[in-house]
């Protein structure tokens, strides 16, 4: 998954990475230079007393080094500008597709999850790219053109680096490869802290409500007690890293000069030559330690990138038709034809045999008791998922067979739950339409009953809306949404309970004004309150997911038991007759 990842994602790189490629070898073989020109210094001048030698070397040695640092600082660029934009197209990429997912996906996943897919797990695998471009492209140079250097310098000690090599690449080998389900299990484990932190925040009302607080508490540093201890058996494998590599540089150091020494002693080495083999040996095992670097982060990152391809790999279940209609005929008629609708691995469908036409300037509402299927019902006719039998038409034409774009045009939604962005009132309502005036603001909210409240608020328009909406009631909310929508002008209207926070007055209220303003439309409205629906030119009554009743108000009161038990429990016998 990570080496697919990374192929796909930095092919346009690729010049990029070339560049890095010739500057750290450059780099590297400058740095692999500046030993052998010191143990020249060492053994022709110093040695024989020659200061002519000394300044000419050691201004080679100024040259080497310039050329060392430009290459370095070059490639560290060009590393972290390719490292940056990995990420970025990612992150992009990740959005795109969850903006394509279907609510089923969307539930598959948990937005706890997905938000840290697209950070946390982004970011690791950005961090093993950046390392790879800065630090491991020359480490493998490094090494070998060290063992080469340190061959050429002398054949004598050259056992010492065979043998170095192996033993601290399995010293580290054996550490890393305990570190892998731990990272694993990391990831997981910050999705938990992620998702109960939300949780929190979010029904802190809730908390507070229940005094729920001293539980909360213990639950969140459960979690993080888990993510704690996880994070610190991997601290301990990575403390130990270091150390091991200290200990073998050293142990080899301390050989080099042992051996060296009774070589010069023998007259089969200079001093130099021994400077020189030594700070080859060094620089081979810090290109071995800075590879740990890499190993460190890798099984991490594979894990992340496994997550992230799980993602870019979920296809949504409403897939756009390979040869969509783009054109309808502006009438907005709504049909359902013995549609079913089951969740994945159901014993049994959500909806069945559901039938019924919503037609323009007519209001359609749909009314039953909790979880008789209303809110999926209407979500199958933007194709927010897809019907499992039957057929959704709009206009005549099967929502399947539509550009999606297109349908969801046509279409003004109000979700159950009024959603704000954060932001200003203005820019909220203008999701509905980008190019509104401030006239036709204030129009929409009007019809919706909360040019009032606006009109109090410090700004106006442009008074600052928090994220969700969190600084207005629930009731401003939904006045909010259904302006919104009402800037969109479609030709079909879905109200998903969309009256529930608003008292008995501003209800009726909004509802006058709505029949005014959606004459021509085609209107749906879920609702719970027989108040809000009773005027409705069509009532469907769902039970259990089947429809039980249709009809007006006065037949469904004679001829549908469930609606007289609903009207019932909610209003008086003088009311329901009224």
């Amino acid at each position: 998954m990570l080496i697919r990842l990374l192929r796909t994602y930095l092919a346009p790189y690729r010049r990029q990475i070339a560049g890095l490629l010739i500057l750290s070898l450059a780099g590297t073989m400058a740095a692999l230079l500046l030993p052998s020109l010191n143990a020249a210094i060492i053994d022709e001048g110093v040695a024989r007393g020659d200061i002519g030698y000394i300044w000419r070397t050691g201004q080679m040695m100024l040259a080497v080094t310039l050329v060392q640092v430009g290459c370095s600082i070059w490639a560290t660029y060009l590393g972290a500008k390719t490292a940056m934009s990995f990420g970025r197209d990612v992150r992009a990429s990740i959005f795109e597709r969850v903006l394509s997912f279907s609510s089923r996906e969307l539930n598959h996943f948990g937005a706890p999850s997905l938000i840290t897919r697209n950070t946390n797990d982004v970011q690791q695998v950005q961090t093993l790219v950046l390392l790879s471009a800065t630090m491991f492209v020359a480490a493998p140079i490094t090494m070998i053109g060290g063992i080469i250097m340190a061959l050429r310098t002398d054949v004598g000690l050259s056992w010492l680096v065979a043998v170095a090599v192996p033993v601290l690449a399995i010293s580290i080998y054996l550490v890393i490869r305990k570190m892998g389900p731990l990272f694993r299990l990391m990831q997981t484990q910050i999705d938990t802290v992620n998702r109960v932190l939300r949780e929190q925040i979010t029904g802190i009302r809730v908390v507070r409500a229940f005094v729920r607080e001293p539980f909360e508490t213990k639950r969140f540093a459960q979690t993080n007690k888990e993510l704690t201890a996880t994070s610190t058996s991997v601290g301990r494998y990575v403390a130990s890293i270091f150390p091991i590599v200290m200990f073998i540089l050293n142990v080899f150091s301390v050989a080099v000069l042992w051996f060296g020494a009774r070589r010069i002693d023998a007259g089969d080495m200079q001093i130099g030559a021994l400077t020189a083999f030594l700070t080859y040996l060094i620089q081979i095992l810090m290109s071995v330690m800075m590879a740990t670097f890499l190993l460190i982060i890798a099984p991490r990152a594979a894990v992340c990138a496994e997550r992230i391809q799980e993602v870019l790999g979920t296809e949504s279940s409403v897939l756009p038709p390979s040869h969509p209609i783009t054109e309808l005929r502006a009438s907005g008629i709504v049909e359902l034809e013995d549609v079913e609708f089951a969740y994945p691995g159901a014993a049994s469908p959500v909806l069945r045999n559901i039938r019924f036409t919503a037609e323009p300037g007519q209001t359609t509402a749909i009314i039953g008791s909790t979880g008789a299927g209303k809110s999926t019902l209407i979500s199958l006719i933007p194709r927010l998922f897809d019907a499992t039998g039957g057929s959704v038409k709009v206009d005549g034409v099967e929502v399947r067979d539509c550009d999606q774009e297109l349908l969801w045009s046509r279409i003004g939604l109000v979700p159950q739950k009024a959603f704000l962005f954060s932001g200003t009132v203005g820019s909220n309502l203008r999701y509905g339409n980008p190019d509104a005036t401030d006239e036709e603001l204030w129009r929409a909210l009007s019809v919706a009953q909360a040019d009032d409240f606006v009109r109090e608020m410090p700004g106006q328009l442009d008074a600052p809306i928090s994220q969700g909406g969190a600084n207005v009631s629930g009731g401003q909310r939904q006045r909010l949404s259904i302006a919104r929508a009402l800037l969109k002008r479609p030709e079909i209207y879905i109200f998903d309970d969309s009256f529930s926070a608003l008292d008995v007055a501003t209800d009726a209220r909004l509802r006058a004004a709505l029949q005014r303003e959606t004459a021509e439309a085609a209107v749906i409205i879920v609702g719970q309150r027989v108040a809000t629906i009773a005027d409705a030119d069509k009532i469907v009554v769902l039970e259990h997911g089947e429809i039980v009743g249709s009809g007006t108000h006065d037949e469904l009161l004679v001829h549908c038991p469930t609606y007289a038990e609903i009207v019932d429990s909610q209003l008086s016998a003088e009311e329901a007759a009224a």
